[in-house]
């Protein structure tokens, strides 16, 4: 790997004008590392998440692999990297033009504002490169002493959880969940710890025979009743949506597979939150690279190569959204109604359209209400709340579905409130189905019951399999799974062998 460098000379240079452009216009961030790098090391770094001490897992390959070919055959191109840490470090391509490094750096510099002030990236860990770095040390370590493919197969089941998060977790300081957490482990460990370590050996030792056998066997990987209290692990367990959590204080596993769902959920929770704010936080980005670029950095001779670069970034497809385009002309719109004093019940009550269409109250609140809802929102109350019918009709946004006779995708409605439900439902969860636990001693057999908390949209069973495939792998026990189709509730389970429905 040629490993990226700090900048200098003309890079440096650049890099301390936008900067102080940033400050003028009010932004506040941690400082922010400029490293250079070729496109072969941009996309390894983007395929680990931009930490380049990570774990080492096939996928990261796979992630690279695409790519790096997406870049090859002109699909796509990676301009700039930026991490949420403390310092913020920013990765430039170092094919890029003058002009690109300029919109890339004054991009960089709305993220880190972004990342640093947004309520929902408060309890994030600022010093995640180091967390990253020794997350990879040790499951190298359990690499070497287990094998790596039992512990890169044991990664895999633990990955396709990482969805199944509490959100509300991210209110909480991560001073107070270590120490929660700690206590828990201990407490734990202490009632269970006469029992458990031969409880712990023999279910693994049965599950490796399984699997070597390449199946999975109900009978020979379940923990006996008699030897594993679930009825007392149940107690508190219902609506429980950290299951990555729930698995790791109470699956029936060893010591180095709970600290790797440890280090995973860790993880999965630092990225939570650049989930949640996509549209915010690529919009802000945005809309300061435009600013800054238009206002203050670009040259005459570079007008014409910024649009381009500009307009492509901000290109919307029928098929999706573009959080760029979406949040670089929400924020717009929001500076635009508080300079002009288009909100509030007035405004909203007038009925004369061509005084709404002239209405300026000269209130030149704009700039301080978006530093505001920069503070405060994540993409689904950004979108509820200041999602109009007039921006909706002023962007000329639709809902589409594909017509099978013609082969296409055609606008399906321009009723703003259907199109706003959309949105709304696709961003909930991230289009994801949110799923917590019922119980953990489901029949008093120590099976799992979880349930899908439907919010219009079915669950795609065929996902829903291979999910609990996995948590059965941890848990060691049958898994079923609540939901509703057609007003009507359903259960399914995965008892090691097949999933199937259960019998009412």
């Amino acid at each position: 790997m040629n490993r990226s460098k700090p900048i200098q000379g003309e890079l440096l240079r650049l890099k301390e004008e936008i900067e102080q452009y940033a400050i003028d216009y009010g932004l506040t961030y941690y400082p922010v590392v400029f490293e250079v790098c070729n496109y072969d090391t941009i996309c390894i770094l983007a395929a680990q998440g931009g930490f380049p001490s990570r774990y080492p897992h096939w996928r990261f390959g796979m992630e690279y692999d695409q790519l790096s070919k997406g870049n090859i055959y002109g699909f796509q191109k990676i301009y700039e990297l930026v991490i949420n840490t403390d310092p913020c470090y920013a990765y430039l391509l170092s094919s890029n033009r003058i002009v690109d490094q300029k919109l890339v750096m004054a991009h960089v510099y709305g993220h880190a504002d972004f990342f640093k002030n947004n309520a929902w990236f408060r309890t994030t860990d600022k010093r995640m490169m180091d967390v990253m770095a020794n997350h990879g040390t040790k499951i190298r370590k359990y690499m070497n002493k287990y094998g790596q493919d039992r512990v890169e197969a044991f990664i895999d089941a633990v990955n396709s959880l990482e969805n199944l998060l509490d959100v509300n977790v991210l209110f909480e300081t991560a001073e107070v969940v270590r120490k929660r957490e700690e206590l828990e482990r201990t407490a734990q460990e202490e009632e269970l710890r006469e029992d458990d370590d031969d409880v712990r050996s023999k279910v693994l030792r049965s599950y490796m025979k399984s699997k070597e056998k390449g199946e999975y066997s109900a009978e020979e990987v379940v923990v006996p009743n008699d030897k594993y209290d679930f009825k007392k692990i149940d107690e508190n367990v219902k609506g429980t949506r950290d299951i990555m959590k729930f698995l790791m204080q109470n699956a029936p596993i060893e010591e180095w597979q709970s600290d790797i769902i440890g280090c995973l959920r860790e993880e999965a929770y630092y990225f939570l939150p650049q989930r949640m704010t996509k549209i915010m936080n690529e919009g802000w980005a945005s809309y300061w690279h435009s600013k800054i670029m238009t206002n203050n950095a670009l040259k005459s001779s570079e007008i014409i190569d910024f649009a381009d670069v500009h307009s492509g970034v901000m290109a919307m497809s029928p098929q999706s959204i573009n959080p760029y385009k979406i949040g670089i002309e929400l924020f717009r719109d929001i500076e635009h109604r508080w300079d002009t004093g288009k909100f509030g019940k007035e405004y909203l009550e007038c009925t004369d359209m061509n005084k709404k269409e002239s209405w300026d109250m000269k209130l030149g609140l704009g700039r301080e209400k978006i530093f505001e809802v920069r503070k405060s929102h994540n993409d689904i109350t950004f979108l509820d709340e200041y999602f109009t019918e007039e921006f909706c009709q002023r962007q000329q946004i639709f809902t589409y579905k594909f017509n099978p006779r013609t082969g296409r995708n055609e606008i399906e409605t321009r009723d703003f409130k259907a199109i706003k439900a959309k949105l709304l439902q696709q961003l909930t969860n991230f289009g994801q189905p949110l799923i917590e636990i019922e119980s953990s001693n489901y029949n008093n057999r120590g099976e799992m019951l979880l349930r899908h908390v439907h919010q219009g949209v079915d669950l795609d069973l065929s996902f829903a399999a291979d999910t609990m495939k996995n948590i059965f792998m941890i848990w060691k026990r049958p898994v079923n799974i609540a939901t509703v189709t057609e007003e009507k509730e359903y259960i399914y389970v995965y008892d090691g062998e097949s999933f199937k429905p259960v019998k009412n």
